[in-house]
């Protein structure tokens, strides 16, 4: 199973979840994985009894079947953590140079992180350019193909969020303004001479940052803006999320989904809207998609293909990897975003001051949708060319990826070979 095989997956309907019991939800969730422990302990220690090349079952259908189980269950029952990077070098002007992944921005809920290519002293600066990783339950390194292509011929940097439930209550709120806030910050660190791609979620805080910016005649504004599968307008072609968020309202995203962080996390007592939930609702939307691939897992352990069960165990390791969101920011999105519709309607406030698009005169502005995207529907992108109605028209782009859903926008064969092109010769036509 790849990412690319949920593709097309609706997201989750939120039917029941929560069921007004989300508070203590979590610490039951919590006290599941003591609990589990033991067992998870015992499993680990039998899956590598009758994997050790040095007992003679190890190589037997009983042995092999024993060491599966054992390591399915153990799967089953991890909580995963944020993934690695993996990524130790890029090609750039056809040699090999490495790569090196710091931290240069931080603040309580997000690091900048740059990628930083060894390349030769004579290499002509590349064009620099913000990635804005979404902040909607998955971490950061769900974009790693996507840094990854752009790596060879620009200078990147990315948000990396960081999960609710590790920031102190002591750190304060984190709502929309503040993400609005971060980018800003971020855009003045780096400078005028940086390129920022908003990839599905952010769409809406980069436009509103860049707005605001300009609004202020700020000198670190970017030279261009791209959004990616970003719900602008979600009014245009409206998808389940849309509909979803329309029919329950604020009130029973709030009851049901709302818990706070249980102890001993960082974060205790903190509002948030946790991954587990989240993960919860996209896996029983395809629970049948799920069940097979690791069937399918099992087989492959006990057939000894290696490489099937490691690509089951790399998207895995990324899919459940999940990370919990601040109360305050998920409930201000789904009211802002999804449920009233502020920004396209002229009604989106950032600390008091009216948000306006229109303001945006120095900023070029590229839009991508999937033509087969069931998340953030066609249409809903290209509203910020619209809204933007100041920027001249030989700095504006629009396209649309013929049968890509969601995540081939920004990940996958038809981004590296039809989007990446576009998007790198709109960069330098801009740079």
């Amino acid at each position: 199973m790849t990412i690319r095989d949920v593709e097309h997956t609706p997201p989750p309907s939120l039917e029941g979840v929560g069921m007004g019991l989300s508070s203590p939800l979590y610490w039951f969730y919590e006290m599941t994985h003591v609990a589990l422990n033991p067992s998870r302990a015992l499993a680990h220690a039998t899956h590598a009894f009758f994997k050790s090349p040095s007992n003679p079952v190890s190589s037997t259908t009983f042995g092999k079947s024993i060491s599966a189980a054992c390591e399915l269950f153990e799967r089953a029952t991890r909580r995963y953590s944020q993934p690695e990077w993996d990524i130790e070098n890029t090609v750039v002007d056809g040699r090999l140079a490495p790569v090196s992944v710091e931290s240069v921005w931080e603040r309580p809920f997000c690091r900048l992180l740059h990628f930083d290519r060894q390349v030769a002293i004579t290499h002509k600066p590349d064009p620099r350019v913000l990635v804005i990783a979404p902040l909607s339950g998955h971490y950061a390194t769900l974009l790693r193909g996507t840094v990854e292509a752009l790596l060879p011929d620009h200078d990147v940097y990315i948000t990396d969020w960081i999960d609710a439930r590790m920031v102190p209550i002591s750190e304060g709120r984190f709502d929309l303004d503040d993400y609005i806030d971060y980018i800003i910050g971020m855009l003045r660190l780096l400078g005028s001479d940086t390129h920022v791609l908003a990839v599905c979620q952010p769409g809406v805080p980069a436009l509103c940052a860049i707005s605001v910016m300009e609004a202020n005649e700020e000198a670190h504004v970017p030279e261009s803006l791209m959004l990616m599968g970003s719900p602008i307008d979600t009014r245009i072609s409206p998808t389940q999320v849309n509909q979803v968020a329309m029919k329950r309202g604020l009130d029973w995203f709030r009851r049901n989904v709302i818990t706070k962080v249980p102890f001993p996390n960082p974060g205790f007592m903190r509002d948030v809207y946790p991954g587990f939930l989240q993960l919860n609702g996209f896996m029983s939307m395809n629970l049948d998609r799920h069940l097979e691939a690791h069937s399918k897992l099992f087989q492959h352990l006990v057939e000894g293909d290696g490489d099937s069960a490691t690509a089951h165990r790399k998207f895995y390791d990324e899919y459940l990897a999940v990370m919990d969101l601040t109360a305050e920011f998920y409930l201000q999105t789904v009211d802002t975003v999804f449920v009233r519709h502020l920004l396209p309607k002229g009604e989106f406030v950032h600390r008091g001051i009216r948000v306006d698009p229109g303001k945006v005169r120095r900023v070029a502005l590229m839009t991508i949708e999937g033509e087969q995207d069931d998340i953030t529907g066609l249409g809903q992108t290209q509203a910020a060319q619209t809204l933007c109605s100041n920027i001249p028209d030989e700095k504006r782009l629009h396209y649309v990826q013929p049968g890509v859903g969601h995540y081939g926008v920004f990940n996958g064969s038809r981004f590296r070979n039809e989007i990446l092109p576009r998007m790198a010769a709109f960069i330098r036509a801009n740079d």
